[in-house]
């Protein structure tokens, strides 16, 4: 799992400790994300099934897009299809995946690069594996999140965000224990540089085996994390967890999680933001207020509002 790696961790800037007063965020729950196939048949973990979607709040759906490694000619991607009223945020860690929507928005993006398009008022988009990927095969392993858009926000004009995994912002346990990448939002006063309608943080932290870290977080936001591989515990209650599932923290200024003695590091992908707490109705891929939005929503994508392909 590379995404983005360093030579030497404790050269990076480092988290702060937390004082003395900073209360410890409880677990809330911890379910397993069940399997199933997205776009032309490429295998996810559902990480938010089961969930009450006010914990949620302002994050809608989220998949861990394999780890599969395709065998020459397996790869497999979505074929061209609209959206409206959220974000979508592709984060690769191994493979590559090429972006191209009706708005003129593309490129590609391999490990640690992430896609982030706001489909706003409509857009059409496709995601695939390049040509030559697909002939050769190879190690396919990413996150794709749905971040909900505030009501209005969600007309708002369609833009993409190519950002590369340089440009992302590295920190540092105390310890030099863990590694935390920033992609958008900040952690401990440290930016990422996506640049968001909604404000959320996201993050990819990984904790070598054995150690632990105590994260501050925005007391504002909600906190959840989703184990991306490996093992260990979460929260100071020390719950077990494991790759595919995912945890929903309570209130309070810190979060801490703890990889097991094994082999392998505990990969977390860490999440928050401030809860829109607006009605929601949605309907496959459009995300709004109201019933009568989406079936506008649907209209005009037949009508041919959203450009073309």
């Amino acid at each position: 799992m590379p995404a983005v790696t360093v030579d030497n961790v404790l050269a990076l800037p480092r988290l702060d400790t937390p004082g003395p007063d900073a209360v410890s965020r409880p677990i809330r729950t911890v379910t397993t994300a069940p399997t199933g196939y997205e776009g032309e048949g490429f295998p996810v973990r559902r990480a938010f099934a089961g969930i009450d979607m006010a914990r949620l709040d302002p994050f809608i759906h989220m998949d861990q897009m394999g780890e599969v490694n395709y065998a020459p000619g397996e790869p497999k991607g979505t074929p061209w299809h609209p959206h409206r009223g959220f974000e979508t945020v592709t984060y690769m860690i191994d493979g590559i995946m090429d972006h191209q929507d009706s708005h003129g928005g593309g490129g590609s993006i391999t490990g640690g690069d992430t896609q982030w398009m706001t489909a706003g008022s409509g857009i059409l988009h496709i995601e695939a594996p390049p040509e030559h990927l697909v002939m050769s095969g190879g190690l396919f392993h990413g996150v794709q999140l749905w971040v909900n858009l505030p009501r209005e926000n969600k007309m708002a004009a369609p833009r993409y965000q190519d950002i590369t995994a340089g440009q992302v912002a590295l920190l540092s346990s105390p310890d030099g224990g863990a590694l935390i990448r920033v992609i958008a939002g900040e952690i401990d006063g440290h930016a990422g540089p996506g640049s968001t309608h909604t404000p959320i943080t996201l993050s990819h932290i990984t904790v070598a085996p054995g150690a632990s870290v105590t994260v501050p977080w925005n007391p504002r936001y909600n906190a959840i994390a989703y184990v991306l591989a490996g093992a260990g515990t979460v929260g100071e209650e020390r719950r077990p967890a494991r790759m595919g599932q995912t945890t929903v923290f309570g209130s309070g200024d810190t979060l801490t999680v703890a990889a097991s003695d094994g082999p392998e590091p505990l990969e977390i992908f860490l999440l928050g933001g401030e809860p829109i707490r607006q009605p929601i109705a949605m309907a496959g891929p459009f995300v709004m207020n109201t019933k009568a939005e989406v079936l506008q929503a649907f209209e005009d994508f037949q009508a041919g509002r959203f450009g073309q392909p």
